[in-house]
């Protein structure tokens, strides 16, 4: 191992993080102590990413079965699969929340970096007097939320938000908010500070048309600046459109191809059939 490698142990009981221990609605990992500006230019360009015979077992029963790719740096590569095929499991064991067998490494061109997560879904009590504001204080700085936007993250807060189009609704409780513009909200959190490594767990869920289109530009975006992006996604179509590559994740890997080579109808049935035949 390199010094500009960083890996999970194939017997971690615990699968220890990356870079840090993510908590279940975590936002950006970093090593960095100073925020970057959310629409600068990364000083780096994104890792390469290797999963080796990952597995994972709980219980009885099997979640990930000696699941082997490579993302490339400063690619999108999406991951696909029918619902309970270990897409979001896989992403756990990756940033340290879930135990594992097999070696998780990220080859970094240089320092580690920064890695940034968006989750699926944010579940809160949508009673809470939390504003949109708050909400990107409390993921975002280290200052106490319940003190306001910290001036040391305030310009990369509000530049975030502006990219995804809320910048018009910061003082907006964020249980007032659609599901839509509440994952745009998630959208930017995921942005500072400036990640090189990108985890996107289904982010195009609950967005509407206007988000699908902030969404896609982002991506060029990300794509334009070298950021690796590991996005898990339902949308096919999407995906054929905009991924540079794809793996089909059925508890095993299934295929690992161009969009073109992978989502033939073929290697499709395979992927969503219940149990899995065999590699295409």
């Amino acid at each position: 191992m390199t010094a500009n490698e960083k890996l999970i142990d194939a017997q971690s009981p615990v699968g220890a993080s990356l870079l840090a221990k993510a908590v279940d609605q975590s936002t950006s990992v970093s090593t960095d102590t100073t925020p970057s500006r959310a629409g600068s230019l990364p000083l780096r360009a994104g890792p390469t990413l290797d999963f080796a015979e990952v597995s994972l077992t709980l219980g009885r029963t099997t979640i990930l079965d000696n699941v082997t790719f490579q993302v490339q740096p400063g690619s999108v590569h999406a991951l696909v699969g029918p619902n309970g095929g270990g897409k979001s499991s896989l992403i756990k064991t990756l940033l340290g929340q879930m135990p594992h067998q097999g070696r998780l490494s990220l080859q970094w061109p240089g320092a580690p970096g920064t890695i940034g997560y968006v989750p699926q879904a944010l579940e809160f009590d949508r009673g809470l007097p939390m504003t949109v504001d708050d909400f990107m204080a409390a993921m975002c700085q280290r200052r106490p939320a319940f003190l306001g936007l910290s001036k040391h993250y305030a310009a990369a807060i509000g530049e975030a938000l502006e990219r995804v189009g809320m910048q018009d609704k910061r003082k907006r409780r964020m249980g007032a908010l659609s599901g839509g513009e509440r994952q745009r909200v998630l959208l930017a959190q995921g942005l500072i500070p400036a990640p090189q490594l990108l985890v996107l767990d289904e982010p195009m869920s609950a967005l509407d048309e206007a988000g699908i289109q902030v969404f896609e530009r982002l991506l060029g975006d990300w794509r334009q600046r070298g950021i690796t992006v590991l996005w898990i996604e339902h949308d096919l179509e999407a995906v054929g459109r905009l991924a540079d590559r794809v793996t089909g994740l059925n508890r095993r890997v299934l295929f690992d191809a161009t969009p073109d080579e992978a989502l033939t109808p073929e290697r499709l049935l395979t992927l969503f059939s219940t149990h899995p035949r065999s590699a295409v």
